[in-house]
């Protein structure tokens, strides 16, 4: 079973319309949408492959998720499986030290727990590129073109990270895609573009959702 979680960013659906893009590939896929009772649903160490986030905890008015489910994610990560995180996944259990800890790169909400100044999104058409980098994935990754959209930025680095993919804006350069390792040898991909619909379901976009998943699952 592969198992994603998103909620509904602010009305604009964005993992629901990359789960209804995917959703033919992949049978074995169970999707919700604002609820996190999925976590504790199912035995996610014993019977999820996968774990995608494409979620923050407590927004859109929704409630942080709770000890038990919290605890029933870290367990399926210490026992060494994958994860996904998609758009602002990394902030999925910002509220968890534990979780802050091993993703790789984390969006930084404002009044951080840890104190790290806030990451931005500013908007703009942006175009992301597979990355100078030797990892056997980034040939399989497409360049993507976007209109205007999220460009995630500023995030903080908490591992050691390889970035898969970036895009140079106004700003500057910033990676789009990395991959990582939990402690306990899980990898951990953030893959950030994608919030608006006309982003989140180019075909482009969901390519390279495919192989990232399918890349995890191996």
């Amino acid at each position: 079973m592969k198992l994603f979680v998103a909620d509904d960013h602010y009305k604009a659906y964005p993992g629901r319309n990359q789960f209804e893009c995917i959703r033919d590939a992949y049978s074995d896929m169970i999707f919700r949408e604002n609820d996190w009772s999925a976590f504790t649903e199912f035995d996610l160490v014993n019977e999820c492959d996968l774990l995608i986030l494409n979620m923050i905890a407590d927004t859109c008015g929704l409630p942080l998720p709770d000890e038990k489910q919290s605890e029933a994610v870290k367990r399926y990560l210490e026992s060494g499986k994958n994860l996904l995180l998609l758009h602002g996944g990394s902030s999925a259990f910002w509220h968890c030290d534990w979780f802050r800890q091993i993703v790789g790169i984390r969006w930084v909400r404002k009044n951080d727990p840890d104190g790290v100044e806030a990451s931005f999104h500013p908007k703009e058409p942006f175009c992301v590129k597979p990355a100078k980098t030797r990892h056997p994935l980034v040939g399989k990754l497409q360049e993507m073109d976007f209109p205007e959209d999220e460009i995630y930025c500023s995030l903080e680095q908490v591992t050691p990270v390889t970035t898969l993919m970036e895009t140079t804006i106004s700003l500057g350069t910033c990676p789009q895609c990395t991959l990582s390792f939990t402690p306990w040898g899980g990898k951990v991909i953030n893959f950030l573009p994608g919030h608006r619909p006309e982003v989140t379901r180019d075909p482009r976009l969901v390519s390279n959702l495919k192989v990232l998943i399918d890349y995890l699952g191996e």
